[in-house]
């Protein structure tokens, strides 16, 4: 499992160089944007994508086939996946809540309420982007698998439009003062691991040619 995150961690850092490029780029951009979130929330969309192409390197590139003779389980080989999707996730929400805490206390209005339910909407837009597609490529292949991801792009921009239009009317308080978002996250939660079981079954099905 080991050697299959670092296969991963490598590639990332070979073929997925311009995808942490324009993230830092957008972090910086929302930093000095008083009120598009969409630079907040396209890194989350953005970063998901890269444990999409991730396997499709690994299809183009036959590793697929060849792992089959590797002493590691399928369920491994879906697992790597789904750990660097939590942690490039993880580490996008952390410089992102740090330069928004920043913005925040520079122009002089950092609220706690309204910074928490900032966080939990990157949380649930972040794990919905990372859930909704990677099963259906597990089961049909990146290409067979591809109108998936559009659907998840389309449902993350979504999101971002509906939540800066919650920001943007002052409701994000109320809604989380009333418990709709922390029920939300721990939805997206449970979507996740949902999706990670979802996944390992298909993959476990799916014939390698």
């Amino acid at each position: 499992m080991k050697g299959l995150l670092l296969k991963d961690f490598y590639m990332m850092a070979k073929y997925c160089r311009s995808y942490l490029f324009i993230t830092v780029i957008f972090i910086v951009v929302s930093f000095f944007s008083s009120e598009n979130l969409f630079f907040i929330f396209y890194p989350c969309l953005l970063c998901g994508m890269i444990p999409v192409n991730l396997l499709a390197y690994d299809e183009k590139s036959k590793w697929l086939q060849y792992g089959e003779t590797m002493p590691f389980t399928r369920a491994q080989t879906v697992s790597s996946k789904y750990l660097i999707g939590l942690f490039v996730q993880g580490a996008v929400l952390c410089f992102t809540g740090i330069s928004q805490a920043v913005k925040m206390i520079f122009n002089g209005g950092f609220q706690l309420g309204e910074y928490l339910i900032l966080m939990m909407l990157m949380l649930i837009l972040a794990l919905v982007s990372a859930s909704v597609s990677l099963p259906f490529l597990f089961k049909l292949g990146v290409e067979k698998g591809r109108m998936a991801y559009y659907i998840m792009i389309g449902a993350v921009c979504a999101g971002s439009v509906v939540s800066s239009s919650i920001m943007s009317e002052k409701m994000s308080v109320d809604i989380g003062m009333n418990g709709v978002l922390p029920i939300l996250c721990v939805v997206g939660i449970m979507m996740y691991a949902l999706s990670w079981y979802l996944s390992v079954v298909f993959y476990k099905k799916r014939e390698i040619y």
